[in-house]
């Protein structure tokens, strides 16, 4: 009879084990799931992928050029059982919108206020940013602009040092100067189907394991009549970034944000001379030079997401 019981009392203690099993289990795929929605911003419909709890730390993901919020596809995944993520695609790029250029002034001070149109929409108070190449200098603008509202840095090949323009940007200094369509033949280049494989391509450690996914998805935006000049718009008016420099170094100086650096440094576009300054002016910061390219996340996500997983352990409140 006491065996009987035991037995019984065992097989009720693996039911209920199974039961949390499986509630745990999809609690977790559940805060896994990425949604797909869109906003109006000032007329302007943006695409945007969300993930995770809505009240766990939010972490907003900004991308870089040429691509769109598909390069945060698995970071999404990786971290979204702790925290809240948001990353959109840029008016002209992804699935969002793209106005003409008579309707819609593509210059990094227009895109940082559609980001801050989208976080206002969104009632988003509290944010990291992660930034990478063209995110930076969107980023580095609100960050700047609002410092209460921003909890952590993570920075991947995002420039805000003139350190880190060096031999690629020659071409695009040039167009800078002169506006011509000569000077602007060069850059046409880089939203070719081969200039945006090397891009994800370039410094990599195994070439065969970055999918041409991520390049043919780019080409669909990249492909749309009238993207091309809003690529060259862009390309001349980074050179409005590069006096805002000196007061986003002051910005890091006076409020020191926690900082985490994943920085891929065989990157030919941004190389790590514009990684290393970072350390003279942010003292709470954790730094990383990743044995790979340009888009980091492709070749080293899973090392990346373990970097961001520990670091913003340490730095912002637990998640629900």
């Amino acid at each position: 009879m006491k065996v009987k019981i035991i037995h019984k009392y065992f097989l009720l203690a693996l039911v209920v084990s199974a039961i949390g099993m499986s509630f745990g289990t999809y609690a977790h795929l559940a805060s896994a799931t990425t949604s797909y929605n869109t906003v109006k911003i000032n007329g302007v419909n943006l695409f945007y992928r969300e993930a995770g709890d809505k009240n766990a730390p939010t972490l907003l993901l900004l991308h870089g050029f040429p691509t769109s919020s598909h390069m945060y596809r698995n970071l999404m995944r990786e971290l979204s059982d702790s925290y809240h993520l948001l990353a959109l695609d840029y008016p002209g790029y992804g699935y969002s919108d793209q106005p003409s250029m008579e309707d819609y002034e593509y210059t990094f001070d227009n895109l940082a206020g559609t980001v801050e149109g989208f976080l206002d929409a969104l009632n988003v108070k509290k944010y990291s940013l992660y930034l990478m190449d063209y995110g930076a200098p969107v980023g580095f603008r609100i960050a700047a602009k609002y410092p209460d509202r921003v909890e952590t840095l993570i920075i991947q090949n995002g420039n805000a040092y003139e350190e880190g323009l060096r031999e690629f940007w020659d071409p695009i200094k040039k167009y800078w100067k002169s506006r011509t369509p000569e000077n602007a033949k060069p850059l046409a280049g880089f939203i070719t189907h081969d200039g945006v494989k090397w891009q994800y391509t370039h410094g990599v450690r195994n070439p065969q394991a970055i999918s041409p996914d991520n390049w043919n998805i780019d080409l669909l935006h990249l492909n749309h009549e009238g993207n091309p000049a809003i690529q060259l718009a862009l390309f001349y008016d980074y050179q409005n970034n590069v006096p805002l420099y000196p007061s986003w170094q002051a910005y890091f100086r006076k409020h020191q944000p926690p900082t985490l650096i994943v920085w891929g440094k065989n990157d030919y576009i941004f190389p790590p001379e514009g990684a290393h300054p970072y350390k003279q002016d942010l003292k709470n910061i954790e730094f990383h030079l990743l044995d790979t390219g340009h888009f980091a996340l492709e070749e080293d996500g899973d090392v990346i997401a373990s970097h961001m997983r520990r670091f913003l352990s340490q730095k912002l409140p637990s998640a629900p």
